[in-house]
């Protein structure tokens, strides 16, 4: 400090600093040479997970004056929320995490435009979300979410960042479309163990798939959701980022550093999706027979059309041979419903991945066999594939995200 400044007047200091011209919300971000608080306020990103990481992504994204959020996340909040979640109050217990994280985050910068998303995103998000956002930024704690994620994000060529925290621990990765490695290549062989273990149950109670849950402190949170927007910022000013790679950070012994992950070259998850035509309709508005006639007028005859997710049709009872006609995702039915109610036998799902081989089916609107809103099914007949968006759904799913149209903007 300079000897004028040790003997200057505090309040006349201050009151220089508030007259400044160049003094607004964002003009010390404007200080770094390469920063464009345009492509922030621009930026579309879809925070999944609004829990101890998701808070904290939230409080940053707000900071920094990101212009839309999507966030999802289908729990509510409980008192054991509340000491890791800066977002949370007790008053706000009961209510459902997306909403109260949307509120607190406009509390914070009032010009950001937030929308929840309250659902199972593994079966209930539809795929033209990924397109509509410019990055994924997730906060979740399974291994089934971040595969969708994994599968969706990049189908579509959107990058997204995944964080993990358990105790004083975290790792950071990101992932982007393209020929580097893709969140299945990190995964192990027990990785896909536990998964297909969990696969195999669908119908969990509820208690049982809270023993998943994974201890951890708020200051965890904060440095892992730090570096995910960190990464964000970065990208979203085309600077390069840990694209295939992953920080890991030991908060007992305070070492960080980086890894990188080799990709598998037999990893089936580096799809990449057909031109897309987007149908101007939603999934209310067509029926299965309807979508199939406009696959084969562009593709052939044996068109068929592969669902973005399997759907429940029906619950067999192994004990007394009852079948029961569901048509749903498997996110939506709990274990207490997959009993039989003749007998108490837990029922197994029978599920569909692909239309055009059951003609009862044609009759039927694509949201009554459970293709959620705003979804993107592929068409294929040998090697050729069409996508089909139901950009009608658009508005159902992003609400008044749907307002912030760019230029050249196609949703």
């Amino acid at each position: 400090m300079t000897a004028d400044l040790q003997n200057a007047d505090p309040v006349v200091i201050r009151q220089k600093d508030v007259a400044g011209a160049d003094d607004h919300r964002f003009s010390r971000f404007e200080l770094i040479s390469w920063w464009d608080q345009s492509r922030l306020s621009g930026a579309r990103v879809v925070v999944i997970g609004a829990g101890a990481l998701g808070n904290e992504i939230l409080k940053n994204l707000a900071l920094l004056g990101i212009g839309s959020v999507l966030v999802a996340d289908m729990d509510r909040i409980e008192n054991s929320n509340l000491s890791r979640s800066c977002l949370y109050r007790s008053s706000d217990n009961g209510r459902f995490k997306a909403e109260v994280a949307c509120q607190r985050a406009r509390d914070i910068y009032p010009d950001m435009r937030t929308h929840p998303f309250i659902g199972n995103i593994v079966y209930d998000l539809g795929r033209g979300v990924y397109q509509w956002a410019d990055i994924v930024l997730a906060g979740m704690d399974n291994r089934e979410a971040r595969v969708s994620i994994n599968h969706h994000a990049l189908l579509l060529g959107t990058t997204w960042i995944d964080g993990a925290i358990e105790v004083l621990d975290g790792v950071a990765r990101v992932f982007s479309p393209g020929d580097g490695p893709c969140y299945e290549c990190t995964m192990t062989d027990t990785d896909w163990k536990m998964l297909e273990a969990r696969r195999s149950c669908a119908l969990l109670t509820r208690d049982e798939m809270l023993q998943g849950r994974t201890p951890t402190t708020p200051t965890t949170g904060s440095i892992i959701a730090g570096f995910e927007v960190q990464e964000a910022i970065k990208f979203l000013h085309d600077m390069p980022v840990l694209g295939g790679k992953g920080f890991m950070f030991n908060g007992l012994t305070g070492d960080a550093y980086t890894v990188t992950y080799p990709r598998k070259p037999d990893c089936y998850a580096h799809d990449v999706m057909p031109d897309i035509v987007r149908l101007g309709c939603g999934v209310e508005d067509m029926t299965v027979g309807q979508l199939l006639d406009r696959a084969r007028s562009d593709l052939g005859h044996d068109a068929v059309v592969e669902l973005s997710r399997d759907i429940i049709t029906s619950l067999l009872c192994p004990g007394c041979g009852d079948n029961e006609p569901v048509f749903c995702s498997l996110g939506k039915v709990s274990e207490g419903q997959g009993r039989c109610p003749r007998c108490s036998e837990l029922r197994t799902p029978e599920t569909l991945a692909t239309l055009g081989y059951d003609e009862t089916l044609n009759t039927m609107r694509l949201a009554e066999i459970g293709v959620p809103a705003f979804d993107i099914l592929i068409a294929r007949s040998g090697s050729d594939r069409r996508a089909y968006c139901f950009d009608g759904d658009a508005g159902i799913v992003l609400g008044p995200l749907l307002s912030d149209d760019r230029p050249g903007d196609q949703t």
